[in-house]
């Protein structure tokens, strides 16, 4: 059946159904995604921190990994706040216009992640691939450029979504199965055709995703095929230890992300969706941290001077 008008009207305001409406269950939800998402908080910033405060780790491995980590913040501050609102006071109705805002600023900073992640596996292969040349390839001026190129272009990944999304009339019922503004729930409420935007979420989304998803693929083939040509094996250990944060952190986001966006939007697979968008807007941003810094001497040796820093000023 088509969607109905909402008492003769048109949806100006959108409940959020959240994950779980048993009291007991949501109660238990926000204690664990409250503290994931302050874990999230504190080590994103830590390292955001580290790479500004010190001057040995402004090199591009780690201006990317602080634009990686300010961008966890922000990914997950357009969800997981909101979340916590609806399980802690049951208000789960926000207008329209603020509902895509979020669904804007969740898919500008989520795409704008997967493309950061592609130009960090670029830098991984120019440091593993040709070490000689490092320095010339992957200047100030080029990290910039990527960087910048990154927040470009998911903004206007994310501009067309909205702007088609806000041409769209919007009817009852104005409950979405999701607990934040995504594409797929939202076409579900409008009283138009919407197979442009389904197209367009499958052609556009999915070929920056797909795309960006090839071209890490690619570096880390070349990078494969570069450390099988080290004679020894602890070389060839080392060479890859330096990729296996960046690796990790890439299954994480791919593997969901694909998963999402590229299968039809159809009722029964939007609670899937739900259990693939919670993996990487709660869980990731709160993981990369750990995974980035459990190993790394270098943030390692930057917390402890900051850390003997701060006992001698007190």
């Amino acid at each position: 059946m088509p969607p109905q008008l909402l008492n003769g009207t048109y949806v100006t305001e959108v409940v959020l159904l959240g994950l779980t409406d048993r009291p007991q269950l949501q109660t238990i939800m926000f204690i664990m995604f409250l503290i994931i998402y302050t874990l999230n908080l504190v080590g994103n910033s830590w390292i955001l921190l580290l790479v500004t405060l010190d001057p040995t780790l402004h090199t591009p491995m780690y201006l990317f990994l602080g634009n990686l980590s300010f961008l966890d913040i922000c990914f997950s501050s357009v969800t997981v706040p909101k979340m916590l609102q609806n399980m802690l006071t049951h208000q789960k109705g926000l207008s329209l216009k603020a509902c895509l805002t979020q669904m804007h600023f969740f898919h500008f900073l989520g795409s704008t992640e997967v493309l950061l992640l592609t130009a960090m596996s670029y830098d991984r292969y120019v440091a593993i691939c040709r070490p000689l040349h490092y320095a010339a390839v992957m200047s100030g001026s080029v990290c910039v450029w990527l960087s910048l190129s990154s927040w470009s272009a998911g903004f206007v990944h994310s501009l067309l979504h909205t702007l088609m999304m806000s041409q769209l009339p919007f009817c009852g019922p104005n409950q979405v199965n999701h607990f934040f503004c995504d594409i797929k729930p939202l076409l579900g409420l409008a009283c138009a055709d919407t197979t442009l935007n389904a197209r367009l979420l499958s052609v556009v989304t999915g070929s920056l995703v797909m795309g960006s998803f090839l071209l890490t693929l690619l570096s880390y083939i070349l990078i494969g095929f570069s450390l099988l040509q080290i004679p020894s094996a602890a070389g060839r250990v080392r060479g890859f230890s330096t990729c296996t944060a960046h690796l990790m952190v890439v299954i994480l986001l791919y593997g969901t992300a694909l998963f999402t966006y590229l299968r039809p939007a159809r009722e029964e697979s939007l609670q899937i969706d739900q259990i693939a968008a919670i993996s990487f807007t709660v869980f990731t941003p709160m993981l990369n941290p750990l995974i980035y810094t459990l190993r790394n001497k270098d943030i390692q040796r930057t917390t402890k001077w900051l850390f003997r820093l701060v006992v001698s000023e007190a």
